[in-house]
């Protein structure tokens, strides 16, 4: 089955059904099947899907009449192809060539007249067309409005830095599991596996890969040596102030990243309990733990329904990373700036007081709860602290004291593309005892 057919499938399913891109390459068959091709498909989807807006834009543009409703895949074809002649390496004959001849696999022959004119005329008119993206932020960006505004209104100073850190693709890090291997001896490894490297400067663990590869290529990685993770996140386990004997709880858990490097970091913690509401995502924990040889006990329910998982103990430390807008890792999942919607964003952070106030409940006096998010806007995050803590009187906001981040006032913001980072909230809130 030809990769751009199957890319031009997995377009069709994110924009029209709606369908996380990682969640519909996953379930893909030909893309599951496509071996070497696999990270072609990828990136030819991830880049499309990041750059969705202004595509759209430029094939209006050549266009006579829109493609009809019924024939959406060959846009989706055209998209594709837009984005290979625009970014990618492939030759242009191959391009159009190739692209042509997934109209017969579409069953659409027809169309096939239409594709060559169109990338053939991007290929004549090319500068002519991309002197009309600058007419417009949200084209030649390819970002949503509702994004451009909220950006601009949170961080007048940064607001385009951030648009352009969306649109890079990320840097692939590493998570050393400390219990099995230290950082300098994993760097050595990652040496003779002809995979360069560094140490990162704000997380004892963290190594940046100089150019991102396959997991299976990770030395180690399937006994547990290493993980993946942003470096962002893995500032979380060290705001903790994990201490030996201490309960803790991690009450959104999934994929459980940060719940493993808890343990990594302490291992001498009395218990470590996971909340996650969908059981697919928590058997992603189990798969996770399993490699890296940890343990931990999954609750598998709502957060907020505490009759169904809490035995009444209150917890030493609380992570809570809630759901959010994901407005701080857009550079990763480039479908983000189709999927999400600002009434989304209204509505999670609603659900993000909620988990808050709970959170706190079960808090032991005197503990410690880390709000963490990985979005960049003030709704979600320091507003929401403000407004938590003019709500309890027992919290006390600690300052968080590290060369890194923003300080909001009510928390850290990390920036997109700050130090390399993913966008990144954390906020680290004690609970007085006798208030």
């Amino acid at each position: 089955m030809s990769a751009r057919l199957i890319a031009t499938r997995i377009i069709k399913r994110v924009v029209e059904d709606h369908q996380q891109l990682a969640r519909a390459l996953a379930e893909d068959k030909g893309f599951a099947d496509a071996g070497q091709e696999k990270a072609w498909i990828q990136e030819l989807c991830y880049g499309t899907l990041r750059w969705y807006l202004q595509l759209d834009y430029l094939l209006g543009l050549l266009l006579d009449k829109p493609v009809r409703k019924k024939d959406s895949d060959i846009k989706y074809l055209l998209l594709g192809g837009l984005y290979q002649l625009k970014f990618m390496q492939t030759p242009a004959y191959a391009v159009v060539s190739e692209t042509v001849a997934v109209c017969k696999q579409l069953k659409k022959v027809s169309a096939k007249g239409l594709v060559n004119a169109v990338l053939r005329r991007y290929q004549r008119e090319a500068d002519n067309l991309e002197s009309h993206l600058e007419k417009s932020l949200q084209v030649s960006s390819s970002h949503p409005q509702w994004l451009i505004n909220r950006l601009q209104q949170d961080w007048p100073e940064h607001y385009l830095d951030l648009i352009e850190a969306n649109n890079n693709k990320p840097p692939m890090y590493l998570r050393v599991n400390r219990l099995k291997t230290d950082r300098d001896t994993y760097l050595l490894t990652l040496q003779q596996a002809d995979i360069n490297a560094e140490p990162c400067a704000y997380s004892q663990a963290g190594i940046r890969l100089i150019r991102p590869c396959p997991v299976e290529q990770l030395p180690g990685f399937f006994e547990g040596l290493v993980s993946v993770q942003d470096l962002a996140a893995q500032l979380a386990s060290h705001l903790l102030q994990l201490e030996p004997g201490q309960t803790v709880l991690d009450a959104c858990a999934a994929p459980g990243g940060k719940s493993a490097a808890l343990l990594e970091t302490e291992s001498g913690l009395n218990e470590l309990v996971l909340v996650e509401k969908e059981p697919g995502r928590a058997d992603k924990i189990r798969e996770n733990f399993e490699r890296l040889q940890l343990t931990a006990s999954i609750r598998i329910s709502d957060m907020l329904d505490l009759n169904n998982w809490w035995d009444g103990k209150e917890f030493d430390r609380i992570l809570l990373d809630a759901p959010c807008s994901a407005s701080g890792v857009i550079r990763r999942h480039s479908d983000i700036k189709l999927l999400r919607t600002e009434k989304q964003v209204d509505e999670v952070n609603l659900l993000q007081k909620q988990l808050l106030e709970c959170a706190w409940s079960v808090l032991k006096p005197g503990g410690l709860l880390l709000y963490a998010t990985c979005s960049v806007l003030k709704l979600e995050n320091s507003d929401t602290i403000r407004a938590f803590l003019a709500s309890q009187t027992a919290g006390k906001l600690l300052p968080i004291k590290a060369p890194w981040g923003l300080d909001t006032g009510f928390g850290t913001q990390i920036l997109t593309g700050a130090d390399g980072m993913d966008g990144f909230f954390y906020a680290v809130i004690k609970k007085q005892a006798g208030l």
